[in-house]
């Protein structure tokens, strides 16, 4: 039985759903990577045909024009994404990301603004932490926001933003009290028609070379004070609630992009033949691929229960640092041993394998990398 049709229990009334977003998936994403890899972004039309069929903003409420589903319905979306070879749409920014933080920290009214136009991709969400010189730590940003009446004034500048190029709205996070710390973070919603507002270049990465991840400038932009999530220097504590959240939808990627991998080497072992048998019928191949199924169980089981968790609302910080954790080193080694088993094709970017190889490798960076993850969970032992 292929590893990717197992069943999670947190997923069992979802089957129409799955299938929703597995048609989807194959009809509208698969036919153009080589596209999206020349132009280093999707195109803007995938967003409108997604809020037609209803896959954005999966579990906002319906009275913002979301779907009212639960992460559930978000994780599946994302494992048909994975299983689709996927990893160019930044709809995972989008709806596990960016709407929470609205539904979550803005205004009533702000709510009713903007969360139906990102249900039907009208608007297009991002968010912006990382800056050239700040990355996992995120007091160390030097983006301001100074308050000038009903306004605040932004300058600064942000990079590796997924979305970046064609975002509609973008939550950035910046310094309203340069002096204190993580307690001088606040976090304001900038519409990107605003004078002073500029995109960078689209960067140019060793993977994911369809996402469109770009370089963000602020320049004395002028941002209505009601676009600010909650209250001032509450950022940092609302990116700590929600970041549990962002690395179980990193961890949710990585478990599915490990069972396809598995699936597709089996294939490609047992149809491909060396010194007149198929290369699966050599011991090494067919232990390297006990070894990957059984990392890709494991991953698998440890995922299901962190989900679980999430759902109820029990998921917490430590968790999710640990579930990010060994779904990312794992990922990265099942696809590594794969990919070996492809001999020179492996290396082929036509392969799929030899794509997954090079996505994979920012799993161990992004959401915080594996040695922040290390940090986060030893301070709990």
């Amino acid at each position: 039985m292929p590893l990717q049709i197992q069943k999670s229990a947190w997923a069992e009334d979802l089957d129409d759903f799955r299938e929703l977003a597995r048609t989807f998936c194959q009809k509208e994403l698969v036919p153009h990577q080589e596209h999206w890899s020349a132009r280093k972004q999707v195109d803007r039309e995938l967003w409108s045909k997604a809020g037609e069929v209803g896959l954005l903003t999966l579990s906002v409420p319906e009275e913002y024009g979301g779907g009212g589903g639960t992460f559930a319905h978000e994780a599946v979306l994302y494992e048909e994404q994975a299983r689709a070879g996927d990893s160019a749409w930044g709809v995972s920014v989008h709806n596990g990301i960016v709407a929470p933080y609205l539904l979550q920290y803005a205004s009533e009214e702000k709510k009713r603004e903007w969360l139906p136009k990102f249900a039907s991709g009208e608007l297009i969400g991002a968010i912006a932490m990382t800056e050239p010189g700040a990355g996992s730590d995120l007091q160390g940003i030097k983006t301001r926001a100074v308050r000038d009446g009903d306004f605040y004034v932004i300058n600064g500048a942000k990079t590796f933003v997924t979305n970046g190029g064609l975002a509609d709205l973008v939550v950035v996070a910046v310094k309203t009290d340069p002096d204190a710390g993580a307690k001088g973070v606040s976090l304001i919603a900038v519409e990107t028609s605003t004078p002073g507002f500029r995109r960078g270049r689209l960067l140019d990465k060793i993977g994911l070379t369809g996402q469109d991840t770009a370089e963000l400038f602020f320049d004395d932009v002028r941002v209505p004070a009601a676009n600010l999530l909650g209250t001032e220097g509450q950022g940092f504590v609302q990116l700590m609630q929600q970041l549990p959240q962002e690395r179980l939808i990193i961890a949710v990627g990585a478990v599915a992009g490990m069972e396809t991998v598995v699936d597709q080497t089996i294939a490609y072992t047992k149809a491909r033949t060396a010194f007149g048998k198929p290369v699966f019928a050599f011991q090494n191949t067919k232990f390297t691929l006990a070894e990957a199924a059984t990392e890709a169980a494991v991953a698998r089981a440890f995922l299901d229960q962190c989900v679980e968790r999430h759902l109820r609302g029990e998921l917490d910080v430590p968790g999710a640092a640990m579930v990010k954790l060994w779904t990312t080193e794992r990922v990265n080694k099942v696809v590594d041993d794969c990919l070996q088993l492809f001999g020179g094709y492996g290396y082929m970017t036509e392969y799929p394998v030899a794509r997954a190889w090079a996505d994979v490798r920012i799993s161990r960076i992004l959401g915080g990398t594996s040695e922040i993850m290390k940090e986060i969970i030893s301070r709990t032992l």
